[in-house]
């Protein structure tokens, strides 16, 4: 498939990157330092928001940090996409890439096609679950180097809201300030798909299989294999 377009919003897990290797790798990475992170670092302000919305989420507001680490461990297990969860993972995930203690990962179709559309003078943004901050961590320590020149903006639940809520991608166009028809979402999710297209963006479906939403299909949208199937052309706008 083809699209012109002014830019391009990336999904991280089952887009750019196997969903596996956040499961496998970086989420027990985090698990095994919440206890430290809480007992150790709770006056720093990224971590002592996090700790509040998560009493908040709770309705606790005394929860000490025995119920706050049992909390993100449950909600590990769940894969919630919480947002205080997603802050303190990205804390220790971005400490983890800076010391050389993990390097991300990238399907292979994926780095020269992002290349490839920025010589075309697309625009690239990210927006994933994870925070800012992970998101900054993962580009910043790929196995091709610092990717993080080639993204113009990070988008995560905090920014920008819900991936499956329209109003999150309504608020991403008006920061970018392009038109939605051009912009282009790639994701693995429908229902991520389904709220960028009722937010009036165009949006491909990549499908790789072994990825956890490869069985759901397509659900109507355009669908792809790998980014070799997606040419994206410039605007020149």
């Amino acid at each position: 498939m083809s699209d012109t377009v002014d830019a391009v919003v990336l999904d991280i897990e089952g887009t750019t990157s196997a969903t596996g290797f956040v499961v496998d790798v970086l989420y027990p990475y985090a698990r095994e330092r919440f206890g430290a992170l809480l007992a150790e670092r709770a006056g720093e302000p990224a971590v002592a928001r996090a700790l509040a919305q998560v009493r908040a989420e709770l309705g606790e507001p005394d929860a000490g940090p025995a119920r706050i680490e049992q909390t993100l461990n449950a909600w590990l297990d769940e894969d919630r996409k919480a947002t205080p969860l997603k802050t303190l993972q990205g804390v220790l995930w971005a400490e983890g890439f800076a010391r050389g203690e993990l390097v991300s990962h990238f399907f292979g179709d994926v780095v020269p096609a992002l290349r490839r559309w920025r010589a075309e003078g697309v625009r690239l943004y990210v927006y994933s679950s994870g925070s800012v901050a992970a998101q900054r961590a993962w580009f910043g320590h790929s196995p091709e180097g610092d990717l993080r020149e080639l993204v113009t903006g990070w988008y995560d639940t905090e920014n920008a809201g819900p991936k499956q809520e329209p109003g999150s991608f309504r608020a991403i166009a008006a920061d970018t300030g392009i038109a939605p028809d051009r912009l282009l979402f790639l994701s693995d999710r429908g229902s991520e798909l389904d709220a960028a297209r009722a937010a009036g963006w165009r949006v491909v479906g990549v499908r790789r299989p072994g990825e956890p939403y490869y069985e759901e299909g397509s659900r109507g949208h355009v669908r792809a294999g790998t980014f070799e199937d997606i040419e994206v052309v410039g605007s020149g706008a």
